[in-house]
């Protein structure tokens, strides 16, 4: 079995019932991670009551990867330099090194975020809302 890091994106789609997300990772068949990062960008957006637990029902699906201080320093270096160019912020920066220091693909629509990646995955289009 292969492994995946899901990015935010993805998971967002998913949440929403958007029929191309949920058939995507509904059907994976890989062991699926997720970066503390992305965690709490899914929390900074869900409300309380009902859809906070939700959430964290949903997040049980996932093994979730921390964020340590090696991390960090890549996180850091890959938002200095590509920041500017790539409009790469702190938060996809630091899920970019969470790939790159467990060698797993990234599953992302946003592949202009990860110019540091060479092994990203775009399951399907932008789903227009």
């Amino acid at each position: 079995m292969a492994a995946l890091l899901v990015d935010t994106d993805v998971l967002v789609d998913y949440l929403r019932d958007h029929p191309k997300a949920v058939r995507y990772l509904e059907r994976c068949e890989d062991h699926l991670f997720v970066s503390a990062i992305t965690v709490a960008e899914l929390y900074a957006g869900v409300r309380e009551g009902k859809e906070r637990e939700k959430m964290t029902r949903f997040l049980r699906a996932f093994e979730i990867l921390p964020v340590d201080a090696s991390l960090a320093m890549q996180g850091g270096l890959f938002r200095r330099d590509f920041g500017r160019t790539h409009g790469v912020g702190l938060a996809d920066a630091l899920i970019a090194a969470t790939a790159i220091q467990r060698g797993i693909p990234l599953v992302t629509l946003n592949q202009k975020h990860f110019p540091m990646l060479s092994n990203t995955i775009v399951p399907y289009g932008k789903i227009s809302l």
